[in-house]
């Protein structure tokens, strides 16, 4: 189920980003911030903030927010650095 969250278009207007580029800022910085707070695994954020896995770390780097990983998450991770093995 998806969720809508409503801006008042004072808030909205008050933003100083390119206004093609203010629904994607939200949920990048939404994601950073649940995750930090630990309400997201890092798949869920990654997935929130609709980039690549790479450049969402990067992001959380940048923010100085570590990693947390959880056992699912350990799991994922090997497999998918598994399934990028030549070997394997």
């Amino acid at each position: 189920m998806p969720i809508t969250l409503q801006i008042p278009d004072s808030v909205a207007s008050g933003m100083r980003l390119p206004e093609g580029e203010i629904e994607r800022r939200l949920r990048t910085e939404l994601a950073i911030a649940l995750y930090g707070q630990g309400i997201l695994s890092f798949g869920k954020a990654n997935e929130l903030a609709s980039v690549g896995r790479f450049q969402f770390a990067d992001l959380l780097d940048q923010r100085s927010i570590g990693r947390h990983y959880e056992a699912d998450e350990v799991a994922e991770d090997t497999r998918y650095a598994r399934s990028d093995d030549p070997k394997g």
